[in-house]
């Protein structure tokens, strides 16, 4: 369920969203005309309560989803920052290593952010840019691990393998938060049934009412539909309109680029 809502472009599930709602509005408008035709003691029925409950269970789920979301959101912010303040300074403390070591091992970290870089500006390139980067660490570990060994290095190659160590930390909390760290599909179906009963609640007390306003259900079938297509944007890190800033990577990539840099 989780991957199959996963792999559903957004335009889709706004479309979906707004079809399901308005249909469950419908059932419930037409049950509670039925109803109201066979029993008047329907009509008298006090459901304003349960209508208010309802709403206020589904404003719940909604904001809970929401707030998961977004910490979410914010934490992959975050993590892209931070990997670049690591990424930068493995490249100064390599800066400071014999000519022979140094070269090599800024080239590896150039090509480290230009693969970061590509994997998430193309969505389509991200699996291969995960294999490639934990490629490149292992790589940039080696050399670290053999200037360990030699002893005019070695007080150099301790700060260089903090600072990969470092690096390689934050490539696993990327890979998680932004790959498998999302909201589970039990939430996402849990969300889209109290929001079905509500909907449904509510066109059954506009049925009982015998009257509706088609404007005002229009309105409020589209604001729930904008709000959860919302917070599924919201986790979703390699689609949408909400997609984490890479400027500062992007920037990092400019700047270890640059012919002074060299």
């Amino acid at each position: 369920m989780s991957s199959l809502f996963d792999a559903t472009p957004l335009s889709l599930v706004f479309v979906a969203t707004v079809a399901v709602i308005l249909l469950a509005v419908e059932i419930g408008f037409r049950t509670g005309m039925y109803r109201a035709r066979r029993s008047e003691e329907e009509r008298q029925a006090p459901i304003d309560g349960m209508v208010g409950s309802t709403l206020g269970l589904l404003a719940f789920v909604l904001a809970f989803t929401f707030a998961m979301a977004t910490s979410r959101y914010d934490a992959r912010k975050q993590l892209v920052l931070d990997d670049v303040i690591a990424i930068r300074t493995a490249d100064l403390r390599a800066q400071l290593l014999p000519e022979q070591y140094r070269d090599e091992i800024r080239d590896l970290l150039r090509e480290y952010v230009d693969v970061r870089v590509r994997g998430t500006l193309m969505p389509g390139e991200l699996p291969r840019a995960i294999v490639r980067s934990e490629e490149l660490q292992d790589q940039l570990w080696s050399r670290a691990a053999a200037l360990v060994h030699e002893a005019s290095a070695m007080p150099l190659a301790s700060g260089l393998t903090q600072a990969l160590v470092e690096m390689i930390n934050l490539h696993s909390k990327r890979v998680t938060t932004a790959v498998h760290n999302r909201i589970p599909g039990t939430i996402w179906i849990a969300l889209y049934c109290v929001t079905v009963l509500a909907m449904a609640i509510t066109g059954y007390r506009t049925g009982i009412a015998g009257r509706r306003s088609m404007v005002a259900t229009l309105t409020l079938v589209l604001a729930f539909s904008v709000v959860i297509v919302l917070i599924a944007d919201l986790d979703r890190p390699q689609e949408g309109f909400l997609k984490v800033s890479q400027q500062a990577m992007v920037d990092l990539q400019t700047r270890l680029h640059r012919p002074w840099a060299r």
